[in-house]
């Protein structure tokens, strides 16, 4: 048996692995630590994919796991942090989970003590499952993706928290705490995650310039763009990711009918 065709389920596995912790992290309100394992389990997500390729050893089982552990990394996750974030914006709200095991708190397990509000942010959770089942059986998304991917949203999601704790400026953070906001950006994301609109992928069929000038120079991009910005970069790095995809198809589509 060979031992290769194991190597990027396993590291699909750590992505999972590093989603789950984050999850953790995140229901225990720490997100600062929840968007450090996200984006390990991002790191693992993209290399599992590239040593696939690499090693020619992909899989239908391979894809499955892939999804699973998306699922649970760029889809529970940022679900689970946009409701925390709905916790700090709306007034009036404590942590439902604080003492939540205690003796006083099992007498009274029956009461809701949830904001329901701050249930719209789990719509993350379940737009993500849908948008990646569809993925598993669309052909077209061989190349290129049709709508926002997953772990895109997910660092879109997870960015907010750094921006709070990292560059806390005030216009910052009366947006990122304003709830209508979050119900704005928990909508936003629920449609892009499954739009019809297809998004140029960072996969590498070869390392040529010619083939691959858009990925190499929206990679500089980002790099300038976080050297620059920080954490208040990756918002402006994913709308950037949208818009140029938008006009590269534009362009693709003229091409098409000179042609």
């Amino acid at each position: 048996m060979s031992i290769k065709k194991h190597i990027p389920n396993l590291i699909t596995a750590l992505n999972m692995l590093c989603g789950t912790i984050a999850a953790i992290f995140a229901v225990q309100g720490n997100l600062i630590m929840a968007a450090l394992f996200v984006g390990l389990g991002i790191f693992f997500d993209f290399f599992d994919g590239l040593a696939a390729r690499a090693l020619d050893v992909k899989s239908e089982v391979g894809l499955q796991l892939d999804s699973l552990a998306d699922m649970i990394t760029s889809g529970l996750v940022p679900g689970i942090v946009m409701y925390q974030l709905f916790l700090r914006a709306l007034p009036g709200t404590n942590d439902p989970t604080a003492d939540s095991w205690s003796a006083d708190a099992a007498s009274t397990w029956l009461e809701w003590n949830m904001p329901f509000m701050a249930l719209i942010g789990l719509l993350v959770v379940a737009a993500s499952g849908y948008r990646l089942a569809k993925f598993n059986v669309d052909e077209r998304q061989t190349d290129s993706f049709i709508g926002l991917p997953t772990p895109a949203n997910a660092m879109l999601i997870l960015s907010l928290p750094l921006i709070l704790v990292y560059q806390p400026h005030p216009i910052a953070v009366s947006l990122i705490l304003n709830e209508w906001f979050l119900v704005g950006l928990t909508v936003f994301s629920c449609v892009m995650l499954n739009a019809e609109i297809p998004l140029f992928a960072l996969k590498f069929s070869d390392w040529s310039l010619k083939q691959n000038k858009l990925r190499y120079s929206f990679i500089l991009f980002c790099l300038v763009m976080i050297v620059l910005f920080q954490f208040i970069a990756i918002p402006l790095i994913i709308a950037s990711y949208i818009l140029l995809s938008i006009i590269s198809n534009i362009g693709d589509t003229k091409k098409e009918v000179l042609v």
